[in-house]
């Protein structure tokens, strides 16, 4: 069970992750988890250029170590990285130690202060020990790109209808969610770009 929009009192119950901007500006804060992925990866960077979008991809350690190409390419393009843990860990399903070494394993590939917890579970023991380190961005907006049962067009409807200036929103650059992904982030990006919206990476 998950949903689109996060509600407030989930921000204000862990008030210290970032789960969106406070923006004087009409700004959209674009990121995608779980890449580098080739195929897809490139293909949002390739949509992203279009508009002259810039975004935060939340990458996966061992993803990286397989396709340090694609992932150098995100940099090169102005485009900012986070830490996603190496193997897409549970934090819910593992004990804290084993969530931080695996953790620590993504930071020894590259660095980053910016830290996503992998399907956004993370216990207060783990978050506390990380964030010395990271600063843990969440999100505001959850696209469902990833759900299978979740039409193309809901997909873009959640977007659409819950962004606001200074959302974070969550896209996956996987193979699982690029049926989705293709058909609503050339969407988004024309939609908001013609509303005047810029899309900004995340900076801390």
């Amino acid at each position: 069970m998950y949903l689109a929009k996060t509600p407030k009192i989930l921000k204000k119950t862990y008030p210290k992750y970032i789960w969106d901007f406070h923006s004087l500006t009409t700004t959209l804060h674009l990121t995608f988890d779980d890449g580098p992925t080739p195929g897809v990866t490139d293909w949002v960077l390739d949509e992203l250029k279009k508009y002259n979008a810039k975004a935060t991809f939340f990458c996966i350690g061992k993803n990286v170590e397989q396709f340090p190409e694609l992932f150098q390419r995100i940099i090169d393009e102005g485009h900012a990285v986070g830490n996603h843990t190496y193997s897409h860990i549970n934090g819910w399903s593992v004990k804290t130690y084993t969530y931080l070494k695996d953790v620590a394993k993504c930071k020894a590939i590259f660095e980053s202060k910016l830290f996503r917890p992998a399907y956004g579970k993370i216990t207060r023991f783990q978050a506390k020990a990380l964030m010395n380190t990271f600063e843990i961005i969440m999100w505001d907006v959850l696209s469902s790109d990833f759900d299978e049962n979740c039409t193309p067009e809901n997909c873009l409807h959640n977007v659409l209808t819950h962004s606001k200036r200074g959302s974070i929103i969550v896209f996956h650059d996987s193979i699982k969610a690029e049926k989705n992904l293709i058909y609503t982030l050339p969407k988004v990006l024309e939609h908001f770009t013609q509303q005047g919206f810029q899309f900004k990476a995340i900076e801390l």
